[in-house]
């Protein structure tokens, strides 16, 4: 009985954060009432806040989350992130043609159960949940165009720490002899590592996929683990041979991922302005987080020499 009061006082005691995070006056990033900015667009603060306060009013599933390591206050970073991918997700499906129809959103709730069902396990309301279900299906959609023939080749160099990634990723983005030093020890490094989205579904989804040519990206695969990858992005081909079944085997939450990746070449140029009473955007994690978990550091492609 102790042990289950103090686990409803953690959630109260969260909760009373998350609330505060919303009833903050703040000023904003730029725009008054927006909890986040995808490039001018502003996703209204009261839009966020209702959804969050549904969330919160399913305490079982609170209390779920809370037990299992979670925080409360992480449900407004997940409504936020959710919105800026709605907004991502709707740009891409506009302009590639992608119509996804009220009976294809009804026929993939009621495929995993109804919506009685899936709501009385979630923190969603019912047009929430129809927003996330498009928005899944829309996501699919992209890759399973995308996929096919698509091959991404890096250069790949281990680091022990933060720092020491963020060092080796500014040597790599600056080219010469000091970047090729890097690959001198093959234990720690390769070049020309090819990675194939039909075949490797799983890196598909990660930032490597939605890093242009030229970029170098620091990161760590694993917060609980001390290893860091360094990459730089040599070259992306859109139409490599690929097996017509390699792509049939790819599962529903597989595309879902692939899909979701596809809109961070659009975050990077539109640009994600986050209300800082939330956190931040991680490009690398593609959502939003406190501003102290962001999981390392994107370097575009370097520009033209000056002459």
């Amino acid at each position: 009985m102790w042990a289950v009061r103090m686990q409803v006082g953690r959630v109260v005691a969260a909760v009373a954060v998350v609330g505060a995070m919303l009833s903050g006056c703040g000023a904003g990033p730029s725009q008054v009432g927006a909890a986040a900015i995808v490039g001018s667009d502003a996703i209204p603060l009261d839009r966020v806040q209702s959804r969050v306060e549904v969330a919160l009013g399913r305490t079982d599933q609170i209390a779920q989350l809370t037990a299992q390591g979670g925080a409360p206050a992480d449900v407004a970073r997940s409504v936020v992130s959710a919105a800026i991918l709605h907004e991502l997700l709707q740009r891409r499906a506009e302009a590639e043609g992608i119509v996804v129809t009220d009976s294809e959103v009804d026929a993939e709730i009621a495929e995993n159960g109804g919506a009685e069902a899936i709501l009385e396990s979630s923190l969603y309301d019912l047009p929430a949940l129809r927003e996330r279900v498009r928005d899944d299906l829309i996501a699919a959609a992209l890759a399973e165009r995308a996929v096919p023939g698509l091959v991404v080749t890096a250069d790949l160099v281990a680091a022990t720490s933060r720092a020491d990634a963020e060092e080796k990723a500014r040597l790599l983005a600056e080219g010469g002899p000091a970047a090729d030093a890097l690959f001198t020890d093959e234990r720690t490094s390769a070049r020309d590592t090819v990675y194939e989205a039909a075949t490797q579904p799983d890196v598909a989804g990660t930032v490597l996929f939605g890093t242009p040519v030229g970029g170098v990206v620091a990161f760590q695969p694993n917060p609980q683990q001390s290893a860091w990858i360094v990459f730089r992005v040599t070259d992306r081909s859109t139409d490599a041979p690929t097996a017509p079944e390699a792509v049939s085997n790819i599962s529903q939450s597989q595309l879902i991922a692939i899909g979701q990746r596809l809109v961070q070449p659009l975050a990077t140029e539109l640009g994600i302005r986050v209300n800082p009473r939330y956190g931040v955007w991680d490009p690398i994690q593609m959502r939003v987080v406190a501003e102290d978990q962001q999981t390392g550091i994107i370097l575009p492609p370097a520009g033209p020499a000056a002459s």
